[in-house]
């Protein structure tokens, strides 16, 4: 039981159909234009206080305590003199060292110079080089590189 349509009702959809297709307006496409938004690549100098202010809020990070200014890795006046005074202190073992390990032509020579708490070794691997090698009395522990003896 199949019902047919009219012929006026078709044609009359098919009418329909054809006039909005001719009224329909007419699809029109235009260029894909690229335009920075930030100023740092061309965009507005306006938009730049804006993206900084977004940036900060997402911004998650913080500054470690030690590096802010009362914190707790701050180091007192006092010291921060001791740190200073103990590293002149070195600096003058570490000049009585080298004068016993230089000749007087300001070369330095071969042997072996014993310190309170360590151990200087030089020894001339021959071809103009030299051998340094420092060792901690207490710990062992030895490091050593190698210098021109010119």
């Amino acid at each position: 039981m199949c019902k047919t349509i009219p012929a006026v009702t078709t044609a009359f959809l098919c009418g329909l159909l054809a006039q909005a297709l001719v009224a329909a307006p007419a699809a029109s496409a235009t260029e894909l234009v690229y335009v920075p938004v930030n100023p740092s690549f061309g965009g507005s100098p306006l938009n730049g206080a804006v993206l900084l202010n977004a940036a900060q809020a997402q911004n998650k990070h913080t500054e470690p305590k030690s590096s802010q200014p009362g914190g707790p890795g701050q180091q007192t006046p006092l010291q921060q003199f001791n740190e200073i005074l103990e590293r002149a202190v070195l600096n003058r073992l570490v000049s009585a060292a080298t004068t016993s390990v230089m000749g007087a032509d300001g070369k330095l020579k071969e042997g072996v110079v014993n310190t309170g708490n360590f151990t200087i070794e030089i020894t001339d691997l021959g071809g103009g080089m030299l051998m340094v090698k420092t060792t901690d009395k207490v710990t062992g522990a030895a490091t050593s590189f190698q210098v021109g003896a010119q």
